[in-house]
């Protein structure tokens, strides 16, 4: 049988410095109809790049939704972490929403390959009302 060792027993999340993270923001358009498109992000340095930085990057970096007011990040899952089974947001831990702009990546728990949605505040809330998704 055949041994394995170009594999490296290093977790991804591990894999790469603070300062040359990759990040996958989820930029949600409709919870109801689950419309999201990811932008995956490299080279990102956590320990400089804030919360606000993050919001304005993604924002040029997906511009089709322009008729969506994107305000609001919140964790989504880590490299190894449990997921949830909604497919584009974590409708749970309400304490994951990052209101703090100036709080680096870093601070905020960003680890390399973390995955984050982005979306409207006030979309996000009436959806947590009523979880109804459509085809």
């Amino acid at each position: 049988m055949a041994t394995y060792t170009d594999f490296s027993d290093v977790p991804t999340n591990l894999a790469r410095p603070k300062t040359s993270a990759i990040l996958t923001v989820r930029v949600i358009k409709s919870f109801q109809y689950r419309t999201e498109r990811s932008l995956v992000l490299q080279d990102i340095n956590l320990e400089t790049t804030t919360v606000g930085q993050l919001k304005d990057i993604s924002r040029q970096g997906w511009k089709p939704y322009r008729n969506v007011e994107l305000d609001t990040l919140k964790l989504y899952s880590q490299a190894h972490g449990a997921k949830t089974t909604n497919l584009i947001i974590n409708l749970d831990h309400n304490e994951w929403i990052l209101t703090d702009d100036t709080k680096t990546l870093a601070q905020a728990g960003f680890e390399n390959e973390t995955e984050v949605s982005f979306f409207d505040r006030n979309l996000y809330e009436q959806f947590k009302q009523n979880p109804q998704t459509t085809w």
